[in-house]
């Protein structure tokens, strides 16, 4: 496996740490029919290791295709991408799958636990294909559910825990094998208000221990946690700012509450 870590050149985007994920003039097209979709427009971007960050757009601008090349679940048609170092273009499919075990840890909207198996067992499943020794494996997937405030659900099935629950044990496998890059895909998508909260309080602690984290969302309030927003328009990055999660989320909030005729929450 070719993983050599490179010197990555200075992006628009560069700041004074090395960057986790680095993105140079990515184009990515389909055929589809008799059609070609251009899903990236020449997008380049620096993420720095410790940033948390959400990556915004509406159905169709770019941001689910963008996901999939940061999450190596697909490759530019042309372009460079660098994660944590690596060139990703130099990786074959093999490479790729292992680089997905060993430098990104995903969380999607549906949880995706295995329901015959316990949250232990499901944090393990990323050390198993790591080839973990047994005790390693339990050791660190306890570690793992205690960091997420799941210590006494260890042995709780996903049918005995709620949906704030699953995806708190989702993100406890997505940090078990000490990734680079937590990345993120609609993480309270299919959570009710509260268990949202307790999912980004998660993030929010994560992101304090100095872990990357990306978040791939529609919704304001979750941006609200982040620190930088990342915005997509027809393949286009179109904004790029950062933010003081705690005002952003106050003003979200000041708008919620008028919206709802200045009742607050």
């Amino acid at each position: 496996m070719n993983t050599s870590v490179v010197d990555v050149p200075a992006g628009p985007t560069a700041r004074s740490r090395r960057p986790v994920i680095a993105l140079r003039n990515v184009v990515k097209e389909y055929r589809m029919g008799d059609n070609d979709v251009h899903a990236l427009r020449g997008v380049s971007l620096d993420i720095p290791r410790g940033d948390f960050v959400a990556i915004m757009g509406a159905s169709g601008s770019g941001k689910s295709t963008l996901m999939n090349i940061i999450g190596c679940l697909d490759v530019p048609t042309r372009g460079h991408f660098w994660l944590d170092g690596v060139d990703v273009r130099t990786l074959d499919d093999d490479d790729l799958a292992r680089i997905r075990n060993r430098k990104i840890g995903f969380v999607f909207q549906s949880f995706n636990l295995l329901p015959r198996m316990s949250a232990l067992a499901n944090v393990e499943l990323p050390l198993v294909y790591a080839g973990v020794r047994p005790h390693e494996r339990k050791v660190r997937a306890a570690r793992a559910l205690e960091a997420v405030g799941l210590g006494q659900r260890m042995d709780h099935y996903p049918s005995e825990m709620s949906g704030g629950q699953q995806q708190r044990a989702a993100v406890a496998r997505a940090i078990v094998t000490n990734p680079a890059l937590i990345l993120a895909d609609e993480p309270t998508g299919n959570l009710d208000t509260e268990s949202s909260l307790e999912v980004m309080a998660v993030f929010d602690v994560l992101h304090s221990q100095g872990r990357t984290v990306v978040l791939i969302t529609h919704e304001e309030d979750i941006a609200a946690y982040t620190e930088r927003v990342v915005k997509l328009r027809d393949g286009h990055i179109v904004d790029d700012y950062t933010q003081d999660p705690a005002s952003a989320r106050a003003i979200h909030q000041a708008h919620a509450d008028a919206g709802r005729g200045g009742v607050p929450r």
